[in-house]
């Protein structure tokens, strides 16, 4: 029986990359001498820390960040959950970003609740961090990607590990 999964796997080398390059840019920035400003990657914990001068700058940071994250993966901005601005040691300040991987239970009960809606001729079961869906036919399986596609557009999810 035809099946495949919905995951949401962050890219890290992709991640990694992005941060480099944007890593460069703030280095390389007039208004960005002698400031604070960079970003940390922790690959263990799947964390982001953007560090600046001021919520200006951060702004200024993301501005610089985000859209060097798009070229390397579209829809990974919206992996982010981002925390609160911290002030640290007098007039610094740092926000973090936690990397969201996998697809959370609220939104794989969305997931289910409508593809089951639907009503195509498939099965949807969650295991785990991923969504399996199992039909008859190829044509029903294509036909729920691209109705979850179409629906979920705040998280970016994949269609993988399709079997015939």
């Amino acid at each position: 029986m035809p099946s495949f999964d919905f995951t949401s796997e962050a890219d890290m080398v992709a991640l990694k990359n992005a941060i480099d390059v944007a890593s460069r840019q703030i280095d390389n920035r007039y208004d960005f001498k002698g400031t604070s400003a960079k970003i940390e990657l922790n690959e263990k914990d799947k964390q982001v820390t953007l560090w600046g001068d001021s919520d200006f700058q951060l702004d200024q940071i993301k501005d610089i960040l985000f859209p060097a994250m798009e070229k390397k993966e579209a829809e990974s901005s919206k992996r982010f959950d981002a925390q609160k601005i911290e002030t640290i040691s007098g007039n610094k300040v740092k926000q973090l970003f936690k990397i969201k991987n996998g697809i959370e239970t609220e939104l794989a009960k969305k997931i289910v609740k409508q593809i089951k809606d639907a009503k195509l001729k498939v099965q949807a079961a969650i295991q785990g961090d991923a969504v399996r869906v199992t039909g008859a036919k190829r044509d029903d399986l294509q036909e729920c990607i691209a109705l979850i596609r179409k629906s979920i557009n705040d998280f970016p999810i994949k269609a993988e590990n399709f079997r015939d």
